[in-house]
This record gives structure tokens, sequence and C-alpha cells, in this order.
């Protein structure tokens, strides 16, 4: 008897997979990162529920959207899936379902994030074994979320004979995160997955959380965005606004949108990113000339602040932003992966230093 116990406990533990069923936890109970807020009407949201009688109803419609959100969890499972149902269940002729409505999953190796593989959507309701096969051994892991559609519900599953638990490490970091502001490309259009978006790239890289305020077609400076960000005990606020926002809009809320967030931040670099270099400029006379008519605005308005004598704030040219080969966008505008690489690689030496300065001080 004493022998075939023995050999039982050496098949569960060699080969678990033989005796185990994936059981699943409501993803609730693990932390979720990336929100500005936690007074939303649902978990999965980015805007507090206060706004949303008075916010414009595209963007409050957009805040439904989790682009950026990610949960943290711990396990030694064989097997990582999930089920999700998803708010709109949006199709869109120039994203990958795994970006609009798909889950991205990472582990922490060698104290590094490392891509493990995506959870495929096919409709409201959803169900993938994202990972199997794997040593029973303790591993860290961050989830991303959609960056185009909502969710509604989360279960992480696992095997039964292994543990699901709160992480243990604290990565990425949370402690003074790196707020952006900005526009459909921000929000990750159009990333392969949502991982591969450049704020999350960005926050993996510098293990530091990020805040994703993108809302495609829809940075138009409004100022309950500015106060959401301004509640935000940051380490950086990044404004990329420009391919959104019009030279009007600029001029008129540009100094206000600055102002909300430095009356409470007075010291947090702040930083304005230039309209990108899009592709199709060579080509498309028009689009260079609104382009440039932008860019002229911003800088405008960043000489006004500096003028005003305001300090450690900071302007991003985008020359360099997705390289000169024009192979960095899908439709001339939204970046791939290539452009979102080329994105991070350019933003995260300038966020680094600033966040160096500003954490030293």
């Amino acid at each position: 008897m004493k022998n075939i116990v023995y050999i039982l406990l050496i098949a569960l533990l060699y080969f678990p997979e033989v005796n185990s069923q994936i059981v699943y936890h409501n993803a609730d109970e693990f932390p979720l990162y990336g929100k500005a807020t936690v007074h939303t009407e649902s978990r999965y949201e980015r805007l507090p529920d206060s706004l949303k009688d008075t916010l414009r109803k595209p963007l409050w419609n957009l805040g439904k959207n989790t682009a950026g959100l990610a949960v943290r969890f711990r396990s030694n499972s064989t097997t990582i899936a999930a089920k999700w149902n998803v708010l709109f269940n949006n199709v869109m002729d120039h994203m990958t379902f795994v970006n609009t409505k798909g889950l991205d999953l990472y582990s922490l190796k060698d104290g590094a994030w490392r891509f493990v593989n995506v959870a495929r959507p096919f409709g409201h309701e959803n169900s993938a074994v994202i990972i199997a096969n794997m040593e029973p051994i303790d591993r860290e892991y961050l989830l991303y979320l959609p960056l185009y559609d909502g969710i509604t519900s989360l279960s992480i599953g696992v095997d039964s004979i292994s543990y699901l638990s709160q992480p243990l490490i604290d990565y990425p970091v949370r402690e003074k995160p790196l707020v952006f502001y900005g526009t459909s490309i921000l929000q990750g259009g159009c990333a392969s997955r949502p991982g591969m978006a450049h704020t999350n790239i960005i926050s993996r890289r510098l293990n530091r959380e990020i805040i994703n305020l993108g809302f495609s077609g829809n940075a138009f400076l409004d100022l309950e965005i500015a106060h959401i960000m301004a509640e935000v005990d940051a380490g950086a606020f990044i404004l990329d606004f420009v391919p959104n926002a019009s030279v009007q809009q600029m001029d008129e809320k540009g100094v206000d949108f600055y102002r909300i967030i430095r009356e409470k931040h007075s010291s947090t670099p702040i930083l304005f990113i230039e309209d990108p270099v899009f592709t199709h400029m060579i080509f498309d006379r028009k689009v260079a000339k609104e382009v440039e008519a932008k860019n002229k605005a911003l800088h405008a308005l960043f000489d006004k602040l500096k003028g005003q004598g305001e300090n450690n704030i900071h302007l991003v040219p985008s020359a360099n932003m997705i390289g000169h080969d024009g192979e960095a966008t899908i439709d001339a505008i939204h970046f791939t992966d290539l452009g979102f690489v080329r994105y991070a690689d350019m933003l995260c030496p300038i966020i680094q230093n600033l966040i160096k300065y500003s954490d030293s001080k």
C-alpha cells in the first residue's frame, strides 16, 4: 500500500497533467494595473463614473476600452487558460482580433518580462488555453487586456492541483506611474497584440506602471481628462494629443489643460510630443501641411509656457519617431509592431532620464 501511495505521489509531481483539470478563478481577486481611478462603473474601465453624464459620449465609450490594463498573478500551473466576455465585440479592418479583444500573457523570467502567448477571441464570449505543457514551477504573470474593446468578465484558469495567488514581486513598480494622454496610436492602434503597444513596451522596459489614457480619434484636450490625470501621483505626464487636436483646440485649450495638471504637480516632468511624420506625407501634401501646422501650434504652446516661467516641461520632436523607411505603419498612420518598437526606442531613454532626475529630488 505504501508503495502505491509513493508511486501516485511521484506521478502527481512529474506528470500533473494526468490527474488535473482546469479550474477557473475570478480575475477580480488579483491586482489590476493601469487605472487612473478606482471609481469606475465596473472594474475594467478607465474613466470615473462621475463623468458618465457630462463627458462627450464617444469619449465616454472609449473609456470602457481596456487599453493599458493588465492583471498580475502568480502560479505554478502547467497550464494557463482564460475565459472572458467582451463588451462591444468590435471588429476593425486594420487591426487583429487579438489586439482588439484578445488577451496577451507575459511571464517574469530572469528579471525581465517574456512573452508567453495570446488568448485568441472569437466573439462576445471567449475561452482559450494560453499555454500548456509547462513545468510545474512558480512563475509571475502579467496578463494584458484588450486594447480596443471592453471586458465585462474575466477568469483565469489553472490546473486543479496547482495554486493561483497574489504576485510576490512588485513588477512593474506601481509607485509614481507614468500617465500618457493621446490618440488612437496611444490606445494601441494597430499593434498585433496588446503587449506590443508602446506604452506596454515602455512599462516592461522601465519596470514602471503606465496609465494609458489614449482615446481613438478623440484626444481633443477635453479638460475633464486633465482633471483625471491631475489626481494621479505620477512620475511623469506624457501629452501626445497632436494627431487629433486641431490648431484651434491647441490654441484655445492647451494652456488650460496643462495648468490643471501643473497646479497639483508643481515639479513633475511634463512631456509634449509632436505629431508623427506619417509615411505618406511625402506624397500627400495636404496631410504634410496639416502636420506642419499642428506641430507649429504645439511649439507655440510650448514656447508660451516657457515664456511664462514654466519649468520641467519638455518637447519631443517626431523626426526619428518611427524611422525613415516608410515601413512602420499599417495604413500610413497607425503603427505596426515595428513602429511601436521604434517609438518605444525613442521615448524610453528620454522618459528614463526624466524620472531618474525627478525621483532623485
